[in-house]
């Protein structure tokens, strides 16, 4: 062009400034400055959302300074762009001074005030501004709500989503989405299928940021039936538009809604269907999908998953590394865990705790203090998880001096608040020792009597050491509570039951049904093949179950004559009387069924790994001890709190868990 004006140099400036090529804006700006252009109000503006972008102070102080010094007269939009470069630089003593001298102010000015009180956390301050504001537009309400919720304070925003339907402003497709997430927070899902409805009412079209906004809620509200309705609808929403972002946030979103609920195996054909429809899988899908196989406990669709990793030549970063070695360690692998661990080789804090945890989820308390000191002494911090996959391990263990020097360590030199979990686990600590003055002196201490998951601790710690009087005191202060978890229940039972105090036995039971606690079943479940077979106690469902029982019953016999015996006090109260059907129900737990089945489905030198949704009972360890020196087969097995290595007639735990 032979001819420029400012006009043309502001639309080319503010062209790329819109699409994001803030360098490329800067540099014509210089050029437009070199050719003699004077630029005006709205290239101004332009540059100096450039240098907001980029959060480029000095260029822009710079631009501010000539401003000033050439008189250009300021209207509302250029003092806006300016106030905004400030605040998005965080020079907030340049903006708090703007906008106390601006003589004009909008509704954008109002609203970026109190954008940068909800970012630096005075949530008072915001509030303060926007009560101070007459009228309200829709944008101002989205901010304050969002901020609110950002800053933690869930129920004050939802008394302004409240407040803003009274005031009559209609909400737009932000405000839904910034409800939805509130409501996920809240996990309200009365609330969130009344905001639902609204969007279907008010006649805003569901693109795609909205309706992943429904799949979040309706997920984290325990909803699937309606996240995944939603999710089948995509079609109807926006056509076919395979790998937009949108689509791919749809099927991550989906993915981790059902690992969340513990919907495992709609999980993997899920994420299997993503596969065959060759959708763009993301690194959260794949974590996501990743824990799905550590908590399901399927080592071999782990392993498939992690080569479709490599295939598609995902970088192993710190949390892609951690969840493969999460789950490497959950699914019974630790040699697989520790190889992933080397080949990350990044001191991230992420990756470290996951590989400290593995150690203490396999009873390697050793090796998980070594690899604990050894980051320290590198300049590692610790987090709160760390020292949760610390105590673990001391617990497991039975290092009992370097559990406590560990948790002072925590509070004293890091300045970590204990939480419930570390609580948890020093009690945990104490009692696996016996030391049961020491827990009653470690929770008047601490002044956590009001803990639940404390006093279970303490009451399972009774049942390990038989210690019925205790076990009494302890369930005194717990059923207090009126917890509906069967756990605390059935504990408590299995200690009357093991002194053959059935009278006692029948109270707790009927304590249960008064109170509506049920006992989740027990359920076990090994992989073959890359097929899950789950079992339950006197499980007769199985196509295989003839040949199962006929082995089990042939298997248990050998066993006896190497020393093994059933403990037939485990038994309830029913069967007491009857010492032939007590060891019957005993020789039908449910890992004991999956044992026999991994036993005549494997070459005699595989080992089986079988998973388990409870704490695996006396009876079937010594089982599990017994078979692995009878057949020397190793037999690993995952229960509710830990991994039990059975090789050679002895377990990694050293019988003690």
């Amino acid at each position: 062009m032979p001819h420029r004006d400012v006009r043309t140099w502001t639309i080319l400036v503010s062209t790329f400034a819109r699409v994001g090529s803030n360098g490329a804006a800067l540099e014509l700006f210089k050029n437009m400055q070199n050719e003699g252009i004077k630029p005006n109000q709205f290239t101004l503006s332009s540059v100096l959302k450039c240098c907001s972008s980029l959060s480029e102070l000095k260029i822009g102080k710079g631009v501010h300074g000539w401003i000033l010094r050439n008189g250009v007269v300021f209207d509302v939009i250029l003092e806006n762009a300016l106030f905004y470069f400030y605040v998005k630089c965080e020079d907030f003593g340049s903006a708090k001074w703007l906008f106390e001298s601006m003589e004009e102010k909008n509704s954008v000015t109002w609203n970026i005030m109190i954008g940068a009180y909800l970012d630096t956390g005075n949530v008072d301050k915001a509030v303060d501004l926007f009560r101070r504001q007459g009228l309200k537009g829709v944008s101002i309400w989205n901010t304050i709500i969002n901020g609110l919720m950002r800053n933690g304070f869930e129920r004050i925003a939802l008394k302004l989503l409240y407040e803003m339907v009274k005031d009559g402003t209609l909400f737009n497709e932000v405000t839904f989405s910034i409800a939805l997430v509130l409501v996920s927070l809240l996990k309200d899902l009365e609330l969130g299928k009344q905001i639902h409805g609204r969007v279907l009412l008010s006649g805003i079209h569901v693109d795609g940021f909205l309706r992943n906004s429904l799949i979040d809620m309706y997920c984290k509200c325990g909803e699937m039936k309606m996240a995944l309705k939603v999710f089948k609808k995509m079609d109807t929403y926006f056509g076919r538009n395979e790998n937009s972002i949108e689509e791919v946030i749809s099927w991550s979103s989906i993915i981790s809604g059902l690992v969340l609920n513990g919907e495992f195996e709609d999980a993997f054909k899920t994420f299997t269907s993503m596969v065959r429809k060759e959708i763009d899988i993301d690194a959260f899908s794949i974590t996501s999908i990743v824990s799905a196989c550590a908590s399901f406990g399927v080592l071999e669709l782990g392993r498939q998953v992690h080569g479709l990793v490599q295939k598609m030549g995902h970088k192993l970063d710190a949390h892609l590394g951690s969840s493969l070695i999460d789950m490497y360690a959950k699914c019974g692998n630790l040699d697989d865990a520790k190889r992933i661990f080397k080949q990350t080789n990044d001191m991230n804090v992420v990756l470290w705790t996951s590989m400290v945890y593995s150690y203490a989820l396999h009873g390697r308390g050793r090796e998980a203090i070594q690899l604990f000191e050894f980051s320290m002494s590198h300049g590692l911090l610790p987090n709160e998880v760390t020292f949760i996959g610390v105590l673990t391990a001391c617990s497991h263990a039975g290092l009992v001096e370097e559990g406590c020097r560990y948790f002072r360590l925590m509070k004293e030199v890091y300045g970590i608040k204990p939480g419930v979990e570390h609580f948890t686990r020093m009690v945990d600590l104490y009692g696996r020792a016996g030391q049961f003055k020491e827990i009653k002196k470690f929770i008047d201490e601490n002044g956590i009597h009001h803990l639940r998951a404390v006093w279970r601790s303490f009451l399972s710690s009774c049942r390990l050491h038989r210690d019925i009087e205790m076990a009494e005191w302890v369930s005194e202060n717990l059923l207090r509570c009126k917890t509906l978890d069967a756990g605390p229940y059935v504990l408590l039972s299995n200690i009357y039951a093991i002194k053959q105090r059935w009278e006692e036995v029948a109270t707790v039971r009927r304590l249960m049904q008064s109170r509506g606690v049920k006992k989740q079943p027990c359920q076990s479940w090994i992989q073959i093949r890359n097929q899950v077979h789950a079992f339950i106690m006197d499980d007769r469902s199985h196509p295989q179950k003839n040949e199962i029982c006929a082995y089990l019953y042939k298997l248990i016999g050998r066993l006896r004559e190497i020393g093994y015996s059933s403990d037939a006090k485990l038994v309830m109260q029913d069967v007491e009387k009857k010492q032939g059907e007590g060891e019957m129900l005993l020789g039908f737990h449910s890992e004991k069924l999956a044992t026999a089945y991994g036993i005549i489905s494997t070459a005699s030198q595989t080992p089986i790994r079988i998973m388990k949704n409870l704490r695996i009972c006396y009876d079937c360890h010594n089982f599990m001890r017994y078979t692995s020196q009878l057949l020397d087969k190793e037999i690993i097995v995952r229960d509710i709190h830990r991994f039990h290595h059975f090789k050679h007639g002895c377990c990694s735990c050293g019988d003690y868990w």
